[in-house]
């Protein structure tokens, strides 16, 4: 349940963030739980420890990841 919710969380505010808006339910889901498997990959890759049962901590990585994930997005896709 955690999961769910901090991915909604993660997605709707990595794209507040980057787009002004979120992505609809599903949208903020999908890249909020991408953007936690990129996040969770950042932070063991750069050595930064994280506390699985603080779930404040789990939000920010999984926004961090997600407002990378969008950033990636968008270098790849303008034209």
């Amino acid at each position: 349940m955690w999961t769910l919710l901090i991915g909604i969380s993660s997605g709707f505010l990595a794209g507040t963030l980057i787009k002004g808006r979120g992505f609809g339910c599903f949208g903020n889901l999908m890249v909020g739980i991408l953007g936690s498997f990129l996040g969770n990959w950042l932070f063991r890759y750069l050595q930064i420890p994280v506390n699985e049962n603080d779930k404040t901590l789990l939000l920010a990585m999984s926004t961090l990841g997600a407002i990378f994930l969008l950033a990636l997005v968008s270098i790849f896709t303008k034209r």
